[in-house]
């Protein structure tokens, strides 16, 4: 089930105080609740427009959000109301209800601009609201458009474009736009002939040829529209019902409502259900409920310092925030389920190995999902890190559960042999015989015994040396032994030591080339994802990068037609530079940069943990 179920009603998510912007603590928390992708929708329009009534509409409900029916701006701020996506399973559709732009008891314009640019910036389609007719006093209306250049800023200062060229990248990261005439009772006709609403409203964008200030005045509003927004619809709707019946509109049954109103909202609603796309941040990335809060977060923060909002700024940041918490994320994955291993410590190298790398990459993934514009791999870098200082960890909490079960183990096996020594049982002719048989055997049955972990052979080597005195002790009073019986049996004794030796030696190499076998593993692995990855964020930036192709084009083609060459002549050079950056970004050598310093950096990691390993064995030793 959905988190957007939890919200029955629409919540300040914007508080407008005096003019100063804040953000609602209990909406962002709410917000960090949708783990889902979200598809946003923000109306905007001058107040007493009817905006809050469609978005009720959205949400399925009645009533919700706030219509006003007196002359007061009813809506402060922006409201939000998450519901599950009706058409999208797996989606929440974010509703955000802007104040009305232009209220008189503001009287503060500046505050109407900021917040018609985050209604710009946080939605993937934004509803503009307006009565009567689309004619040159509602498009002048709508100049905050013409100010977006002004107030929002792709790129950072220190990332070198070109200022006058960053409005012409609007279009890859603005939302979809669609305007909603209202109370409309003329007849949808152009010069004798019937069009549709998005006829329409490409009638009224139309520009006017001329260059002085008259006409660039005229033109300015409408370049914005045509140049920023990806697509651009238009819905015309009668007015809902009579006079007397819209001071209750929210109380209204549908049979009360005009039928041709009710089938433009149909309409339009479907519109938005079936055309309106994920929000995605530049670069692309889907945007879920939690990284929309911080999202709104970062511009109000931004705004209220009085700095200019920044795309690429607010995505670095966000994917600070996020890229840690996933870091975080996938380490409790691995320590969570490297806690099952630990529970039967000692185990043999092989065991801890391939656990090690079954969980290292199950991590991985978990942190590639949350993940984003981690362009250094610096994140994934310090996930490997973690992973590998707890591994470190857990290489020697093993050893250790090994060394004390092997100890135990050897106490257990030569008790009664230790107790026939205090007994003097060896001390006697032909005594070193005995104590060489009951040895070996206790080694033999030693060896047979299952479950002694990583330090099997060196124990057993630190144990028979420790006890090498007491041997020779033995065999030094054993009388029935030659001095040539001795030389040899400590000849014997030597040899015995020296292949123990060696067993512990072939048991550390053995570790050693299975843990190696085992990263090699590992190591494919992340290359492996983080390849996928990397083609995942590639489609994202292609189909980003298509849209804004597709959008000029069609605006050229509308410009060679309507005879503005010159301005065709500037999209089409947008165009060549939009389509060069595509191919720039799909060609191997980004794959280069993107993947192999993370891979040459990681890759360093485990033979420096394995040397770490032997040194503190070579230690404790």
């Amino acid at each position: 089930m959905s988190n957007a179920t939890l919200m029955p009603s629409p919540i300040c998510l914007v508080e407008n105080v005096k003019g100063s912007l804040c953000v609602c603590k209990d909406a962002i928390e709410l917000l960090s609740r949708i783990k889902e992708p979200v598809v946003v929708v923000s109306v905007v329009g001058l107040y007493r427009t009817g905006k809050s009534y469609l978005m009720n509409r959205l949400a399925g409900q009645q009533s919700g959000f706030a219509l006003g029916n007196t002359i007061e701006s009813k809506t402060k701020g922006i409201w939000m109301w998450c519901v599950p996506h009706p058409r999208k399973e797996g989606h929440t559709l974010v509703l955000l209800d802007t104040e009305g732009l232009g209220d008189v008891d503001k009287g503060d314009s500046k505050n109407d601009s900021w917040i018609f640019c985050l209604a710009v910036l946080l939605s993937s389609t934004l509803v503009y609201n307006s009565r009567g007719t689309i004619d040159n006093n509602a498009v002048e209306n709508l100049h905050y458009v013409s100010e977006l250049a002004e107030q929002i800023k792709i790129r950072s200062a220190e990332a070198g474009d070109e200022e006058e060229e960053e409005d012409s990248k609007f279009v890859q990261f603005f939302p979809s736009f669609i305007w909603v005439v209202r109370d409309f009772t003329l007849e949808l006709e152009i010069e004798g002939r019937k069009v549709t609403g998005d006829g329409y409203l490409e009638f009224a964008l139309q520009l006017k040829k001329g260059v002085n200030k008259k006409t660039s005045d005229y033109n300015l509003p409408r370049q914005c529209i045509r140049n920023y927004f990806p697509s651009r619809n238009c819905f015309v709707f009668p007015s809902p019902a009579s006079p007397e019946n819209m001071k209750r509109l929210e109380s209204l049954q549908e049979r009360d409502l005009v039928p041709d109103f009710l089938k433009v909202t149909d309409r339009f609603c479907d519109h938005i259900f079936h055309k309106s796309f994920v929000k995605t941040l530049k670069g692309g990335h889907r945007v879920t409920g939690k990284l929309l809060g911080h999202l709104v977060q970062i511009y109000v923060d931004t705004i209220s310092s009085g700095k200019v909002p920044c795309l690429e700024n607010a995505v670095v940041a966000l994917a600070n925030l996020e890229n840690q918490a996933a870091v975080e994320e996938a380490l409790k994955v691995y320590q969570s389920r490297m806690e099952e291993v630990k529970n039967n410590f000692p185990v043999n190298v092989d065991e801890i190995s391939s656990q090690h790398q079954k969980f290292s990459s199950l991590a991985t993934s978990e942190f590639m999902k949350r993940s984003f514009k981690d362009e250094k791999g610096e994140f994934l870098i310090k996930l490997v890190e973690n992973i590998d200082v707890h591994y470190i960890g857990l290489l020697e909490e093993n050893v250790n559960a090994s060394e004390r079960t092997c100890r135990d183990l050897l106490k257990n096996l030569f008790s009664d042999m230790n107790k026939r020594l205090q007994n003097g049982e060896y001390s006697t002719s032909g005594g070193y015989e005995l104590y060489c048989r009951d040895r070996d055997a206790i080694v033999e049955q030693y060896r047979r015994e299952p479950n002694k972990g990583v330090s099997a052979e060196a124990m057993l080597n630190e144990f028979l040396n420790d006890r090498g005195a007491e041997a020779n002790s033995i065999l030094y009073t054993d009388t029935k032994l030659t001095e040539n019986d001795r030389k040899i049996q400590e000849e014997k004794e030597k040899n015995a030591l020296l292949e123990q030796k060696c067993k512990e030696e072939q048991e550390k190499r053995t570790e050693s080339e299975r843990m190696m076998a085992a990263e090699k593993e590992r190591q494919e692995d992340r290359m492996r994802q983080l390849e996928e990855k990397f083609n995942k964020e590639l489609e994202q930036q292609q189909q980003e990068m298509d849209r804004a192709i597709e959008s000029k084009m069609k605006e050229q083609e509308e410009m060679l037609n309507k005879g503005f060459r010159e301005k065709a002549e500037f999209l089409n050079e947008e165009i060549k530079n939009l389509k060069k950056e595509k191919e720039e970004k799909s060609s191997g050598g980004f794959m280069q940069d993107y993947i192999m310093p993370i891979i040459s950096t990681a890759k360093d990691l485990i033979p420096a943990l394995l040397q770490y390993r032997v040194m503190m064995k070579g230690l404790k030793r």
